[in-house]
């Protein structure tokens, strides 16, 4: 596996960009994780902060020690850590913005939760869209999105099958279109935000749909 991309590292955290298809710990069936691979890299132990999906890329905050991670999971709990995500979705919601409440989670386990978001550009039945977390909880954008009837395109547990077939017919959309793209909090007595482009999975079917990416947004070349 390949060296992943650091956008900061000081003494006591790792701020990375995460590919798509890449898990961020082991368990069962994983060959290979992100922890791994950055013990590999950086040649010293890394502790888990917060997550993201396997097939969603972008913006992860890693620890270098037990009490970092506790003081990062401190602030993600007091919402001093503001998450961004874009993601392209089969259809748009109803609304150019709003917020989604309805409980999300693991089946069985599900909490409340919301997720605000903003229209940013629709063309050819997609629409492209700027996302906030209020809460965190799993697969709580691909769970909410769909519940508005607006599924990420490639999602193949809360997606629109029929529509995810065409669209990898048509555009070759094979990776969930979904990106973590900026992260924002305290960092070393500033206020910091991370961000990164939109990677080639999602900016090739943004273009071939003809979805206009925001201003100054950059393109994973």
């Amino acid at each position: 596996m390949k060296d992943v991309p650091i956008l900061y590292e000081d003494d006591e955290l790792i701020v990375v960009n995460k590919p798509s298809g890449l898990p961020v710990q082991g368990g069962e069936g994983i060959a290979v994780c992100l922890l791994d691979v950055l013990e590999r890299q950086t040649g010293a132990k890394v502790y888990p902060v917060h997550r993201l999906d396997r097939d969603t890329a972008g913006v992860l905050a890693v620890a270098r020690s037990s009490a970092a991670a506790a003081a990062l999971s401190k602030l993600i709990t007091s919402g001093a850590l503001v998450k961004e995500y874009l993601a392209i979705t089969v259809g748009a919601p109803p609304d150019r913005g709003g917020v989604i409440r309805s409980p999300a989670g693991k089946p069985g386990a599900e909490k409340a939760a919301d997720t605000a978001y903003r229209v940013l550009s629709v063309a050819g039945g997609l629409a492209l869209l700027s996302l906030t977390l209020g809460t965190g909880r799993t697969h709580q954008i691909r769970i909410h999105l769909a519940s508005i009837g607006c599924p990420i395109v490639a999602d193949d547990k809360h997606g629109d099958f029929s529509a995810n077939r065409e669209l990898r017919r048509s555009f070759g959309a094979r990776k969930l279109q979904l990106l973590s793209s900026s992260l924002e909090f305290p960092v070393a007595g500033r206020r910091e935000k991370f961000t990164v482009p939109l990677p080639a999975h999602m900016a090739d079917l943004a273009e071939r749909a003809g979805l206009q990416l925001p201003s100054g947004h950059r393109v994973d070349s």
